[in-house]
């Protein structure tokens, strides 16, 4: 039986360790990377405190998704891993709840956290959010 591991990638540093934890210790498992674009983002620049962002949010979005997506590759295809990705708008945690439920996923990888400084704390703990409510084991990775 092939496990099932989901891994929230944002490109972060600690999002790579958990991608490179999954790949060095299931590398017979079926991954799946998870990009979130958060609409609060075209609102309110968490990593900066700016307003507004921009008028093509989504669209930087999406480009910004397409970048990480491609780290992520190129990180599984140095341990010869093959990799889905997926790219979600919504509420981080939920979404990745979301998929979790909907998708027979197994495990979840995650980085301890992804953002910095008021973006963290405006935001709240993703990874907290997840390792309380997933309905499968989740591994932190800090």
């Amino acid at each position: 039986m092939t496990r099932r591991i989901l891994v929230p990638y944002d490109g972060s540093p600690l999002s790579e360790r958990a991608l490179e934890h999954t790949l060095e210790e299931f590398p017979a498992a079926s991954v799946t990377t998870i990009y979130v674009i958060d609409p609060v983002s075209s609102v309110y620049d968490v990593e900066t405190g700016g307003l507004p962002v921009s008028e093509d949010w989504y669209e930087d979005a999406q480009e910004r998704a397409s970048e990480i997506h491609a780290a992520a590759e190129q990180l599984a295809g140095s341990h010869d891993v093959e990799l889905t990705t997926i790219t979600v708008v919504g509420q981080p945690a939920r979404e990745i709840l979301d998929y979790v439920s909907d998708h027979d996923v197994d495990q979840v990888v995650m980085g301890s956290h992804g953002r910095k400084g008021i973006g963290r704390a405006f935001l709240g703990s993703v990874a907290e959010t997840v390792t309380r409510r997933a309905p499968v084991p989740v591994t932190v990775v800090k």
